[in-house]
């Protein structure tokens, strides 16, 4: 099979390349699975740099997360081949054919399509996670969501709307602003840039926000910590900016705001009941049609380079959705 093999570390993405691999052989309690689609997330790119707090052995197959059909499967696993399931694992989706546990699957969204599920997984996953189970959130607070050009950016701002919050999202490139307003529908967008606590002030009359979604961190997590309303939650989702930030301890304390630390993936195995509920709860907001991804392109596995090229120069808005096979 085709898969899309890091064969060393490297900055460039030198170390990649698509190649011809024997299929993976299923174990008990795995399944086997036909990819249909496979979305790129930014951890992806990390992993090619060993910049990613998980390192797998070299040279693996890379990919998070995918949506296909299963090829076979236990009887006691619930699968069965044909059935449309969505997940991954933390490598192993780039590629033709993927084998994972049981338990990272789960059956796609009725009425949804392969890309669209494959783009689902990790972003809401981390959204609901951050902002409901972690945040609690409520309809009518203020979220502010930081890189939402980004497709964890773009899963925070469709599942916030789609729970009654209001939303400010900011980007930090000008040219991006009017399609994340187009893709998102938030209440306002702004460029996160300098000092922007004055803008979200005006927009929440004062109020600030309840809750500070931030995968950007550096200096937009110093000007966030302007952003939160007493009693709000600053979640650390990630570094996208290159720098993690600092924070003195006083300066929560005096303004009554929680950090909150993000990793959704390490929630739910750590909590798997939680971990399924959630994933319920998302099948659920997709199925009625209030929750959408949000795609940028979608390319045969064969143009990996100009998907991973557009993710690392920033250019998205949206998920990259790779189709092997195609």
């Amino acid at each position: 099979m085709q898969a899309l093999l890091v064969e060393h570390l490297s900055g460039d993405l030198s170390g990649v390349r698509l190649a011809d691999i024997p299929a993976p052989v299923r174990a008990p309690g795995e399944v086997l699975v036909a990819v249909r689609a496979a979305s790129l997330n930014f951890p992806d790119l990390l992993m090619t740099q060993g910049g990613y707090q998980f390192k797998p052995e070299l040279p693996f197959t890379s990919g998070l997360e995918f949506a296909g059909e299963v090829l076979e499967a236990d009887p006691a696993t619930g699968f069965a081949p044909g059935d449309r399931v969505m997940g991954g694992n933390k490598t192993g989706a780039f590629a033709e054919i993927a084998c994972v546990p049981a338990s990272k699957l789960s059956p796609m969204p009725a009425g949804m399509d392969f890309p669209a599920a494959a783009a689902m997984g990790a972003a809401y996953a981390t959204a609901y996670t951050g902002l409901v189970e972690l945040g609690g959130l409520r309809e009518s607070q203020w979220v502010l969501v930081h890189g939402a050009s980004g497709g964890v950016g773009l899963a925070a701002c469709d599942l916030a709307l789609a729970l009654g919050a209001r939303v400010i999202a900011t980007t930090g490139s000008p040219a991006k602003a009017d399609r994340i307003a187009a893709l998102a529908r938030p209440d306002a967008v702004l460029l996160a840039e300098g000092r922007f606590r004055e803008q979200v002030a005006a927009l929440t009359d004062g109020a600030l926000a309840d809750i500070v979604f931030d995968p950007v961190g550096g200096d937009v997590f110093d000007e966030s910590t302007r952003c939160v309303a007493f009693g709000g939650k600053l979640m650390v989702v990630g570094f996208t900016s290159g720098r993690i930030a600092d924070i003195s301890t006083n300066i929560p304390l005096i303004k009554g705001f929680s950090v909150v630390g993000l990793r959704a993936g390490e929630y739910a195995r750590r909590l798997p009941e939680r971990g399924r509920a959630i994933q319920s709860a998302i099948a659920a907001l997709a199925e009625a049609g209030r929750i959408t991804p949000a795609i940028d392109r979608t390319l045969p596995l064969t143009r990996w380079r100009e998907g991973w090229d557009a993710m690392a120069r920033r250019e998205l808005v949206g998920k990259v959705v790779f189709m092997p096979g195609a």
